[in-house]
């Protein structure tokens, strides 16, 4: 009879294999060197963010990865030239994040909360896209509680001051 440890062994080297070749699949301009982003500003309602700009295609794979966590005025915007459903996840990040969808006239699409890192080996291998219910131009992401802190719902709207 195999024991729990014979079973788990190959599943755990999976796991890690899976990991690292998903680590080696990020291009290159995205890896570990330090990334500076384009900051702008937004509001959601009344709530002014400091944002880091996301808006092609090597800072957007890049996105939040291996960054400490966010201060709570502070967020990433990820913009795309068309509407699209725009899915996220979580690999390589330190902390949870909140994340919400906007269309191209600012109105929400869809709210993911409290969304947890993907870290360890085995968390990458299990990593799963997020995608939204609906079009979007724009994705937020901001630290886990600023949907509740803030009173954010799917009334609330974005409104670009610089980005």
């Amino acid at each position: 009879m195999t024991t729990r440890t014979q079973a788990l062994v190959p599943i755990f080297i999976a796991a890690v294999i899976i990991g690292i070749a998903g680590l080696m699949s990020i291009p290159s301009e995205s890896k570990l060197q330090s990334v500076e982003f384009p900051r702008g500003t937004i509001m959601i309602d009344d709530i002014p963010l400091e944002v880091q700009i996301a808006d092609n295609e090597p800072l957007r794979i890049r996105g939040l990865m291996f960054q400490d966590q966010l201060p709570p005025d502070q967020g990433m915007i990820f913009v795309f030239n068309e509407p699209g459903l725009y899915s996220l996840w979580m690999l390589n990040m330190q902390f949870s994040l909140d994340m919400i969808w906007f269309d191209q006239d600012g109105k929400i699409v869809h709210i993911e909360k409290d969304v947890p890192p993907c870290k360890t080996p085995l968390e990458i291998a299990a990593c799963q896209s997020i995608i939204p219910d609906d079009m979007a131009v724009y994705v937020l992401e901001v630290t886990a509680g600023f949907i509740d802190e803030n009173n954010i719902t799917v009334d609330s709207t974005l409104d670009i001051i610089s980005i």
